[in-house]
């Protein structure tokens, strides 16, 4: 359920405009089942895309978006996960987008230092990439 809803929200990311908001919450649903089952699982990763969906679809009345319980969702995965390089990596880009800069930078260093993880060495470069990127925007806002 966690990958499917990964899935979707990446193609909606990708598709993007009104159109996506549909498999938006379709991300959501799957996500919310998910964390019914097993909040834990893989590392609270539901926790870590729902909030994201959260601050990133736009609030009502067009979509869903909060960012309120964006924090508490993100805020939620690090607890599970606090090392993990997605949890900080997206706390971090939350916090970004709040104007939130010196705080993100504290996230976008833990998540910089997160260990490798086995089998998603390709996600790892990505993401690695994501975050010397908006570090580099972080510092910037901060002068």
């Amino acid at each position: 359920m966690i990958w499917e809803a990964i899935i979707e929200s990446s193609y909606a990311g990708a598709k993007g405009g009104l159109g996506a908001l549909g498999l938006c919450k379709e991300a959501r649903g799957n996500l919310e089942a998910a964390l019914k089952l097993n909040p834990n699982a893989l590392d609270g990763s539901a926790y870590t895309s729902l909030g994201t969906l959260y601050y990133k679809v736009p609030g009502f009345p067009v979509g869903f978006g909060d960012h309120d319980k964006a924090r508490k969702l993100l805020k939620k995965a690090l607890e599970i996960n606090p090392n993990g390089i997605d949890p900080n990596y997206f706390y971090a880009e939350f916090l970004y987008e709040e104007g939130e800069y010196a705080q993100a930078l504290q996230y976008l260093d833990k998540a910089a230092k997160a260990a490798p993880r086995p089998g998603r060495e390709l996600a790892d470069k990505g993401r690695r990439a994501e975050i010397a990127t908006l570090t580099s925007q972080v510092k910037k806002e901060l002068g």
